[in-house]
């Protein structure tokens, strides 16, 4: 029998343990409680007599594992308890249908009285799972807009580190380097690039022969001659020149969205010593935008 049941000061809701999501008691204490001169013996004389009235959802007999856990959570509260030659049965337990089905089957002088005490029992131990479980939402709800918060702060620190690096230096002799941070600019571009570059030449058109976007480029026709680009227009159809002395600054826009200033001609990068720089502020990568967009719609 279950030690945990001689404790006079127990109360009927700390024999109740949830196994598999359902809310029961063991045999043992039932048989205490209901004063059964024989132990569990009455409960399953009175069972078997009465199988019909007992099916899985009202009683069951625990797994070897769960019969561990059942009795290592009485041994944490209450100490070790007796066991036969060291082992641990496996015992029935019965569900809050099947205790009210066993009282009704059993004839002992108290059984009317008790089965109202664990009745109550059971209600008292669903209010407070159910509470827990509201504070538990509540407290998961508050985790999850903590968490949010979190996500959002980290995505502000990541755009602001992004924001922070917006400047690459290439020094003199870093020709490789140079090309491939500007074609891995242009590759990220998703529909449109506008490339703003007066001393434009072929070397640009072999970039962006490679790119599946539309190509503007505004250039003066010093080095890039209409030959060549009636030539590449052949082959590629992803590009329109518009002639223009308009600009001294080179700028690269990507999308009309974002907007890099070169320190250098395309065909002149690495050459010397240079910078590109992603324009961080919005009015003034806004203000060139609108700019070259009244250079391309004459």
């Amino acid at each position: 029998m279950n030690e945990l049941i001689t404790k006079k000061d127990l109360k009927i809701e700390d024999m109740i343990y949830e196994i598999r999501g359902k809310q029961v008691m063991l045999d043992s204490d039932l048989a205490l409680l209901y004063n059964c001169k024989n132990g569990t013996k009455t409960i399953n004389l009175a069972v078997k007599r009465h199988i019909n009235r007992f099916p899985e959802r009202f009683m069951f007999q625990l797994t070897e594992a769960e019969s561990k856990s059942i009795w290592f959570q009485i041994e944490t509260k209450y100490g070790k308890i007796e066991t036969r030659g060291g082992k641990y049965n496996k015992p029935f337990v019965f569900t809050e249908q099947g205790v009210a089905m066993l009282s009704a089957v059993l004839r002992t002088n108290v059984a009317e009285e008790v089965s109202l005490k664990i009745m109550d029992a059971f209600v008292a131990m669903k209010h407070y799972i159910g509470n827990n479980e509201l504070r538990l939402s509540n407290v998961e709800t508050k985790i999850l807009e903590h968490d949010n918060r979190i996500k959002l702060l980290q995505e502000s620190f990541k755009k602001f580190e992004e924001k922070k690096k917006i400047t690459d230096i290439y020094f003199h002799g870093q020709i490789f380097d140079a090309y491939s941070i500007i074609l891995n600019i242009f590759k990220s571009t998703k529909k449109e690039l506008i490339i703003v570059d007066s001393y434009a030449d072929n070397t640009v058109l072999d970039i962006i022969k490679r790119l599946k976007v539309n190509v503007i480029i505004i250039s003066t026709d010093k080095l890039l001659t209409k030959q060549e680009i009636s030539k590449y227009s052949k082959q590629y159809s992803n590009l329109k020149v518009i002639f223009n002395n308009t600009f001294h600054d080179r700028y690269f826009i990507l999308d009309k969205k974002e907007v890099y200033h070169c320190g250098a001609s395309i065909n002149r990068i690495g050459y010397k010593t240079f910078s590109i720089t992603l324009i961080g502020d919005e009015k003034v990568s806004n203000s060139i935008i609108k700019n070259v967009e009244e250079i391309i719609t004459k």
